[in-house]
């Protein structure tokens, strides 16, 4: 339900306007040196109230380890981090409770969990949670550089880097961003994400390909509606003979690499490469109408709390950390990272 992972195993926990959020991490091997200083970068990379189109919404994030960490490395038992959440405006949502917003989960959660749901800020559905997904991200990525290489014979770190190529339709970001300023509306975008220094034989094929299980993972983050690897649906227009990468040498390199780096659900050795669809902020600054379930009629209303215009400016971090975790897992699963360090 909030778990993923087979070996590397996350579980999340928490709400937007609760106490706090936070992740607990299972399966790390004992031994990785860990401060709160690793997180810093990532961290920050993911929080609001850091330029044009994100919320204003701003939480310290700092980390606090409840266990798994001692002296300064990782013990080979979970590891707890908690993250508390002290800039709530939780009243902004009680006045429209009986509303649920267009595009928000707060329907079906309703539905779902007959009304004992925690609705402040989204709940447990808020982009609040990926706080903690982003924290086990920077332990799967320093996990990442300890692994070996295709060739089995000297250690090459494997990279992750995501990064935003569209937004709102247009490639120049700041453009597409005015376009929602302009709109007083919300826009979504595109992500890429690059994984460079893949090995050679991660993922099975068919339930535990390689694809499978990052979609599944990357589905996890909230306002993603699509993903495609390599050539993607632009492959729907090729010649088979032109898609089909051509194998130069015994490494797996390839010429060209339509297939973004997996065969047959398993890693070639070439660069991951997948990109991923946000949708448009569903609390947007237009008025909008909603059933109201007191009175079962519907009528218009406007989203009160702080959001993000667009949510994907701050989400290519979180891409990275949720491949960090998928591969750290697989990694683990075909013993090329050790259980102790």
């Amino acid at each position: 339900m909030n778990s993923f992972g087979r070996i590397f195993r996350i579980s999340v926990f928490g709400e937007s306007h609760g106490a706090c959020v936070g992740v607990v991490i299972d399966g790390c091997p004992a031994g990785l040196a860990l401060n709160e200083a690793d997180f810093a970068a990532d961290l920050e990379r993911r929080k609001g109230g850091q330029g044009k189109g994100t919320t204003p919404r701003k939480e310290d994030d700092t980390p606090i380890f409840k266990s798994g960490v001692f002296n300064g490395k990782t013990t080979g038992f979970p590891i707890t981090i908690l993250f508390e959440n002290k800039n709530t405006r939780s009243e902004d949502y009680e006045k429209q409770r009986s509303i649920p917003r267009p595009g928000h989960a707060d329907w079906v959660a309703h539905q779902k969990f007959g009304g004992y749901e925690d609705y402040r800020g989204g709940g447990h559905f808020s982009a609040r949670l990926t706080t903690g997904i982003v924290a086990a991200g920077v332990i799967a990525k320093k996990l990442l550089t300890l692994g070996l290489s295709a060739n089995e014979d000297k250690n090459i770190p494997i990279s992750i880097t995501a990064s935003i190529t569209e937004i709102g339709g247009e490639q120049d970001t700041e453009k597409g961003l005015q376009k929602a300023i302009e709109a007083k509306d919300s826009v979504g975008g595109i992500i890429e994400c690059v994984v460079k220094g893949m090995p050679v034989g991660l993922g099975e094929p068919y339930f535990y390909s390689l694809e499978s299980v990052l979609a599944q993972i990357v589905f996890a983050i909230p306002a993603e509606r699509g993903i495609e690897f390599g050539t993607g649906f632009a492959a729907t227009k090729m010649f088979g003979s032109e898609h089909n990468d051509a194998i130069e040498a015994m490494s797996g390199k390839t010429r060209t690499n339509h297939a973004g780096g997996i065969v047959g659900g398993i890693s070639n050795g070439n660069d991951l490469v997948f990109r991923i669809a946000v949708k448009p902020t569903s609390s947007t600054p237009q008025k909008q109408n909603s059933l109201n379930w007191d009175t079962g009629k519907t009528e218009d209303f406007s989203v009160k709390g702080r959001h993000d215009l667009c949510v994907a400016l701050r989400a290519p971090v979180i891409v990275e950390a949720v491949t960090a975790i998928a591969l750290a897992d697989f990694m683990l699963l075909s013993q090329k990272i050790k259980r102790v360090l």
